[in-house]
């Protein structure tokens, strides 16, 4: 069993990690370094496909059981749940008023694909292998904890908080958002997708999915490693306090994410994930939500929090310490 320090110099030493430091470094550096807009979107696209087409796959392979249903709802559970846990933790040890700490909240209870898709490049270095339902999971776990945030502030509301009433409770703006999101509505679909044609779809697809995948997660790191970079100057707005949260807040998710996937009985690999999964922030999905739904929430907070905190954290630091506690949970 390798020791935590060999899996973290491993992961920093690896080309994903070092372009996604050379990125952050260039960024905050105010660099001209670019990818440009459509080739960084076409990357995203990529992954999810890529991602979500081996997912379903691996179900096809194995095929559906009782293990499935259990670990699915595991899923809404944790997305249902982690934002109580971190709504409670950001009332008691920051300033935040309700709205802000609702938001903050619901982004710590969805999921950062980009997190997730580092994590599986992270066991595909180590030939680590894992359900292919836990893909599904991720899916299922984007919009849960929108719901809670927003359930949260509404309470807020009605017990008589001083905080401004926000717009209506999940409209159809806010639902679109969601559900028909691009990244939602490809990882969902090349899931089914994969599932569909099974084993000769994934011989079809190989040469696009699998050898190319780890090239053009560097370059997709490089990216946000770029934006990253840029987002370090708005830490003025987030203060340390919140910046703490970003990263005890992962290490109690995970932790929380562990215990449940091993109750459920999944693989070293299969538990990596969901700790992955239960410690990450959403950067995406969340904060358009957010911004429609509840406006009086600071974007200037919630956005380099999860995106400049957890997310770096997350990918340097969290990944190999979730899989070295897997290791050892595993070994009891």
């Amino acid at each position: 069993m390798d020791t935590l320090f060999q899996l973290a110099a491993g992961n920093l030493l690896s080309p994903m990690v070092l372009f996604f430091g050379l990125g952050v470094v260039a960024g905050f550096l105010r660099s001209d370094l670019a990818i440009p807009e459509a080739i960084s979107k076409g990357l995203s696209l990529y992954l999810m496909l890529a991602i979500g087409f081996k997912g379903g796959g691996e179900l096809a392979s194995n095929g559906v059981s009782g293990a499935v249903a259990v670990a699915l709802g595991l899923a809404l559970a944790l997305s249902f749940g982690l934002p109580l846990i971190a709504y409670a933790l950001l009332r008691a040890a920051t300033r935040l008023d309700t709205p802000n700490a609702a938001a903050v909240a619901a982004h710590y209870g969805s999921v950062s694909i980009v997190t997730f898709v580092a994590a599986t490049g992270f066991l595909g270095y180590r030939s680590i292998p894992f359900e292919g339902y836990v893909v599904a999971m991720l899916a299922l776990m984007e919009t849960p904890a929108i719901v809670t945030g927003l359930l949260l502030a509404r309470r807020a509301v009605a017990a008589g908080s001083t905080a401004p009433r926000s717009a209506p409770f999940f409209s159809r703006e806010v639902a679109r958002e969601v559900f028909l999101s691009g990244g939602v509505v490809l990882l969902g679909g090349s899931f089914a997708i994969g599932w569909i044609t099974g084993d000769k779809g994934m011989v079809v697809m190989a040469p696009a999915i699998v050898d190319p995948f780890k090239a053009v997660l560097a370059v997709f790191l490089l990216d946000m490693g770029l934006l990253v970079g840029r987002r370090l100057h708005d830490f003025g707005a987030v203060g340390w306090p919140l910046v703490a949260f970003g990263i005890y807040m992962p290490l109690i998710g995970a932790l929380i994410g562990l215990l449940a996937a091993h109750a459920i009985h999944l693989s070293l690999g299969g538990m990596t994930l969901v700790a992955v999964l239960a410690a990450s922030a959403s950067y995406i999905v969340v904060p358009a939500a957010m911004r429609l739904s509840l406006p009086q929430a600071n974007p200037a907070i919630y956005v380099p929090l999860s995106l400049a905190v957890t997310f770096p954290f997350n990918l340097i630091v969290g990944i190999p310490l979730y899989y070295a506690v897997a290791q050892w949970i595993t070994a009891l």
